[in-house]
């Protein structure tokens, strides 16, 4: 059996190295038809909104800043949107935590929540919710339920604690009050899922780990299973944030007369400036939506700590991270 060969330098060859290697680098000519193609297409959009006489851009800044404009951006668009997502998250987690309880009573009451807000337009909402007036022909009392047949049986007075006429009740349920349960409403039943999404990309263990520590199920679910899950929560809840801002529009249904787009339309029917009026509109909402965009950014990096790739930190003087330990 012959030994080891020993190296062909070390025999007087001379080791054969490859040639210089002529890397071509991968051309995409279609990229740059695609770049051409977008920058005839943005400057034909720009040249459009210069020259053509319908974007009167003056009148557009008049109308921005009319007072009842202003007023329906701050109470109609803004005011609403904050009113009704409030009510919207804090209902879609109650009923994601009901539609996760063992109880099917619990559960089966958060479906069909979900289940019927899901399932009617807003538009078609918004227009029931400005007539639950109509439904309280002798107004609307607040107390003791059915205390009227103790009444009739026992002779005990009812123990009613606000009463509302119908008149008042139009005037509420026909104004901002109105657009915001109804818009709140709806946005729970979508809330709901999306917090039932989160709940659920939480691993089982951590419920398990926190109360093998004494916790109850209620600590447990506030301080390791929400923070948790609210790294899947948070994106789509901005989404929805943005979609309640542009869905405030559909307040003209109840009909809200103190909203962004219904003054805007006001003017717009008064001075048959048709495009000009509509952009003031449409730059309050590109303003509005960009604003939340990036509190939505901040948001999701904020709870998004800890997961995906961290850049590496660098090894410390005179230790080394490879075979060998420190140096």
């Amino acid at each position: 059996m012959s030994g080891p060969q020993p190296p062909r330098e070390a025999a007087g060859e001379v080791a054969e190295r490859p040639g210089r290697i002529e890397a071509v680098e991968v051309r995409h000519p279609w990229r740059w038809v695609a770049v051409a193609v977008i920058a005839v297409l943005a400057l034909m959009l720009a040249h459009l909104l210069v020259t053509n006489d319908q974007f009167d851009w003056g009148f557009t800044l008049e109308v921005m800043n009319q007072n009842i404009v202003l007023r329906g951006l701050l109470v109609g668009t803004l005011f609403t949107t904050v009113c009704a997502m409030a009510i919207g998250i804090v209902g879609g987690v109650l009923l994601a935590v009901l539609r996760l309880s063992d109880n099917p009573v619990l559960a089966g009451v958060s479906w069909a929540f979900t289940w019927f807000f899901r399932a009617v337009p807003r538009y078609v909402l918004l227009s029931l919710t400005g007539g639950l007036g109509a439904l309280f022909a002798t107004g609307l009392s607040i107390g003791v339920p059915f205390d009227f047949l103790l009444t009739q049986w026992f002779g005990t007075p009812q123990l009613r604690l606000l009463s509302i006429d119908q008149q008042a009740l139009y005037a509420l349920f026909g104004g901002v009050f109105g657009g915001i349960v109804g818009l709140g409403l709806s946005e729970a039943a979508y809330m709901a899922e999306i917090a039932r999404a989160g709940l659920l990309s939480v691993d089982k263990g951590q419920h398990e780990a926190a109360e093998a520590l004494g916790m109850t199920k209620r600590l447990a679910m506030r301080r390791v299973v929400l923070p948790q899950a609210m790294r899947v929560i948070v994106p789509p809840t901005g989404n929805e944030v943005i979609a309640m801002l542009k869905d405030t529009s559909l307040l003209v249904a109840i009909p809200v007369t103190t909203e962004l787009f219904y003054r805007v339309s006001q003017i717009k029917n008064q001075t048959y400036e048709v495009m000009a009026s509509n952009m003031a509109a449409v730059l309050y909402y590109l303003l509005a939506t960009s604003l939340l965009m990036v509190g939505q950014y901040f948001l999701e990096r904020r709870f998004g700590r800890g997961y995906g790739a961290s850049p590496r930190r660098p090894a410390a003087a005179g230790v080394s991270l490879g075979p060998g330990g420190a140096k």
